[in-house]
């Protein structure tokens, strides 16, 4: 992975960890585990395949520097050769245990998306009419789609991310540290310059994408509604075209300033942590090469360094927003939970018996009846409002 790449890792990771935080429960990771249950052999095979690809990804840079001394050193053709086709089955390796892994973690994501939805969309049908009168139609099905692809993600993606890139900064630093511990220690001074920048500017980017989002839903709302034929027919009645497009253009207006303002921050960050990284690797290939020089260090040591550290900052980058990735996942478990845990207003009793087939007569004596408080039949969360009402209306 080249230092451009990296950055760009690292940018994504913290852009996208940049979600609302809040503590979870022990309950809530036991109901976590009740879903993951049914895919617990694909995930410890997904585990596994997980550190073994990272094994593989130290390995390659020991070997490229094992020739470098072996051509250096005018050792055996066969020898170079032989190394040459060792880092090309490494090569195969990783990139078939990377099918492989892909194919698992998609299985293990969509498979807990088909568990999570059905669970909702069943749930949803045992819920009164009070329910969808009063339930905002888009923000439950968001619940369907955004919430639940946002907990999927915490298998297919962050689970996998956290055990890989563990694995690979212990293994990356261990041979780091048994080939020169001096070299090792300066080059990590710079970390800091590398993983504040990526936390602070992923934040920044995050807000502003974040709110293009809210514009663009802003815009899609409006289109929907102006566009139908109701929404079409008060349009007209009232005279409003120009004040609707004057709303819609200044959103868009937005929109494309924010877009701007992205790129050139992004533009900014790239620029930024591929010049630390540039730096971290002329100081490795300087003292390096001046310990190479005085015998401390062989020649192909140092180009195993310079490769190594290439594949260090982006997992120790990712581990730094590891914890707010795992709980933005969480909270979309918790998004999920939310609509599960609404119960229903009508349950059957546990001795309920089947209504008989053909003619019945019902007969009802002391019946009332009641118009539900709204925090009985549904969430704030899915009215946009800050709490509901506790008061019922009795007939």
């Amino acid at each position: 992975m080249d230092m451009e790449v990296t950055a760009w890792t690292s940018l994504y990771h913290t852009m996208h960890a940049q979600e609302e935080r809040r503590p979870f429960s022990r309950a809530t990771l036991k109901r976590i585990a009740s879903f993951a249950r049914p895919h617990r052999r694909q995930l410890i095979q997904f585990l596994v395949l997980s550190v073994l690809t990272a094994i593989l990804t130290v390995a390659t840079p020991i070997l490229a520097g094992r020739v470098v001394d072996a051509i250096v050193n005018h050792e055996s053709q066969s020898l170079v050769i032989g190394l040459a086709f060792l880092i090309a089955a490494i090569a195969i390796a990783e990139a078939a245990l990377g099918l492989i892994s892909r194919w698992l973690s998609a299985g293990i994501g969509e498979g807990l998306i088909l568990d999570l939805r059905t669970a909702v969309f069943d749930h949803v049908q045992t819920m009164p009419i009070a329910f969808f009168t009063r339930t905002r139609t888009g923000a439950l099905v968001s619940r369907l789609n955004n919430d639940v692809i946002g907990a999927q993600r915490a298998f297919s993606d962050t689970l996998s991310g956290v055990v890989s890139n563990l694995v690979t900064v212990l293994l990356t630093f261990a041979v780091m540290v048994s080939i020169s511990w001096q070299v090792t220690l300066l080059t990590l001074l710079l970390l800091p310059v590398f993983v504040l920048p990526a936390r602070f500017m992923g934040s920044r980017l995050a807000r502003l994408e974040r709110e293009a989002a809210d514009h663009n839903a802003a815009m899609g709302n409006q289109m929907t509604e102006r566009f139908s034929a109701p929404g079409a027919t008060l349009v007209k009645l009232f005279s409003r075209p120009s004040i609707e497009s004057a709303e819609f253009k200044s959103r868009a207006q937005r929109v494309r300033d924010i877009g701007v303002r992205t790129a050139m921050v992004q533009w900014v960050f790239i620029t930024a942590l591929t010049l630390v990284s540039a730096l971290a690797l002329a100081l490795v290939y300087g003292l390096g090469g001046f310990y190479a020089l005085r015998g401390q260090l062989d020649t192909g040591a140092v180009v195993a360094l310079a490769l190594l550290l290439t594949r260090l900052y982006a997992p120790l980058t990712a581990l730094a927003s590891a914890r707010v990735e795992v709980m933005s996942a969480v909270v979309s478990f918790d998004r999920v939970f939310e609509v599960l845990d609404l119960k229903p207003l009508i349950a059957d009793k546990d001795d309920a018996r089947p209504v008989p087939a053909g003619p019945v007569a019902v007969e009802l004596d002391h019946v009332n009846f009641s118009y539900p408080a709204a925090d009985k039949v549904s969430l704030a969360s899915l009215e946009e409002v800050a709490t509901l009402d506790t008061l019922a209306a009795s007939r």
